[in-house]
């Protein structure tokens, strides 16, 4: 017997399971980039992370309140009275006014069209574990959840892994930009009854990580009646509801259910997070909002696990309750992220690379399905291997977010300064061309015209430096930590 048969031997079947994912080709882009990640001087050639969706465009905004209001760290003179109340606090309801700010700031990223009660948000660690947390409240081991297609890889992980629930994809198609239909809910849920797979729900992304779209407010009617009709959950992940950049309006899901009269909305329960509006993933601040009375009572208790510290509440309790600085920041987001896409969307289409439209997320769905040699999945993972290998971009394949159709490529494009884009779009211009001519040369040119433009310009370190991107210490570090 091998060793690592013997090492399994000693551990349980959920640490040693496959359902991490980890094996994922989203994840193996990871991998490439940590092994030899991009810097402006010290390593040009690099792989250009473009596989993580991170909001790094606003964060000058908050270092300026930071500086102007010190009374909101208990680490600042100004704050220090506060340490040992903070210090202390340990009920996993949490601090009552980060509860409160936290409400109001879900208010305003929806326009203020609905409210949100405080007493009904539970704390977890991010919204990897508000995720498992609905999970383990709803499902039990075999049960089942649908989620249109094409989905966040890492569900798989924050879903699955350790609750043992199952996903079954509800197929959504280009043909009407990947938008999901009743027919298609309807087909996935009559497919597991006639396998006798119990589904206990459905989960919808809205803005949907990977397309960067949002669902039309007939859809979400469309879809809580589906739900209601078959008395299953509905748990919907708006945990990019703030990146909101052009029309249409956002609509949440508690906007719909108030219009609605006939509606089970102890049924609906939401996902969200600070992660990708205010861009502080480190934060690890992720909130369940449920309407049913005993998934609040259950989930708070289940939350000790994963709590949000008390001194990020007590800071962010601040900083959101700051309505001038709040509608600062989500104009200047908003507008910053639509300038960004449209910067980088434009410079693709001189090389005829079009992408799905869209008005939020932080990344776009490329269509590349003119560059594929074979119109198959192995033709899409074929031409990823050259953009990860050859082109030094890691960006995501579409069938890794279990896509119906091959040639769609997620591009992150808010986790990097102006430059490293200008050069990514260096980078696929160049490969395209190139693959027009027929031959590598405009490959070896933008690599020298790299080395020229580098010798000759001086970056910031603090803005191109490559913790921007992703964490570096002499232990490696597996692409779940960080998995977006």
């Amino acid at each position: 017997m091998s060793l690592e048969n013997k090492n399994h031997q000693l551990l349980s079947k959920i640490a040693t399971n496959d359902k991490h994912g980890e094996n994922s080709p989203y994840f193996d882009g990871w991998k490439a980039y940590e092994s030899n990640p991009f810097h402006p001087t010290k390593n040009p050639q690099g792989v250009i992370q473009m596989g993580l969706a991170e909001n790094q465009l606003c964060f000058d905004l908050i270092e300026d309140w930071i500086r102007n209001n010190p009374k909101a760290s208990i680490c600042t003179l100004e704050g220090v009275n506060e340490f040992r109340n903070i210090a202390n606090f340990q009920d996993y309801h949490g601090l009552p006014e980060f509860r409160n700010a936290v409400a109001n700031f879900m208010s305003k990223v929806r326009g203020g069209r609905v409210r949100f009660d405080p007493d009904r948000i539970l704390m977890s660690g991010g919204a990897t574990g508000a995720n498992e947390l609905i999970m383990f409240c709803l499902a039990d081991p075999g049960d089942a959840f649908l989620v249109p297609s094409p989905y966040y890889p890492a569900f798989v992980r924050d879903l699955c892994w350790r609750t043992g629930v199952q996903l079954i994809p509800v197929q959504c198609h280009s043909s009407n930009n990947f938008k999901i239909t009743r027919e298609a809910l309807e087909e996935a849920y009559m497919k597991a009854q006639e396998g006798n797979i119990n589904v206990k729900g459905l989960i919808i992304t809205n803005p949907s990580n990977p397309l960067g779209t949002t669902i039309e407010k007939e859809t979400l009617k469309s879809i809580v009646s589906f739900i209601n009709e078959n008395n299953i959950h509905l748990v919907c992940d708006e945990i990019y509801s703030g990146t909101v950049f052009d029309t249409p309006k956002y609509v949440s899901v508690a906007e719909v259910i108030q219009e609605m009269e006939e509606c089970k909305k102890d049924l609906i329960h939401i996902i969200y997070s600070l992660s990708k509006d205010m861009g502080l993933p480190g934060f690890r601040v992720g909130l369940v909002y449920s309407y049913n009375d005993e998934v609040v009572n259950c989930g708070r208790k289940m939350s000790s696990f994963g709590l949000v510290s008390s001194q990020t509440q007590h800071f962010l309790a601040s900083m959101l309750s700051d309505n001038k600085f709040v509608e600062k920041f989500l104009a200047e987001s908003s507008r910053r992220l639509k300038e960004r896409r449209e910067f980088f969307t434009k410079g693709l289409e001189k090389v005829n690379i079009t992408c799905l439209p869209s008005n939020a997320g932080l990344f776009f769905w490329m269509n590349l399905r003119s560059l594929l040699k074979e119109k198959t999945f192995e033709g899409e993972m074929k031409l990823w291997r050259l953009i990860i290998n050859e082109v030094k971009l890691n960006v995501s394949p579409g069938s890794a977010f279990d896509c119906s159709e091959p040639g769609w490529y997620r591009v992150c494009f808010a986790n990097m300064d102006h430059e490293t884009v200008e050069i990514a779009l260096m980078r696929i211009r160049a490969f395209v061309n190139g693959r027009d001519n027929g031959k590598n040369m405009e490959m070896k040119r933008w690599k020298s015209n790299l080395r020229l433009s580098f010798s000759s310009r001086r970056f910031d370190e603090k803005v191109m430096s490559p913790h921007m991107m992703s964490p570096h210490s002499p232990m490696p570090h597996s692409p779940l930590v960080r998995a977006t």
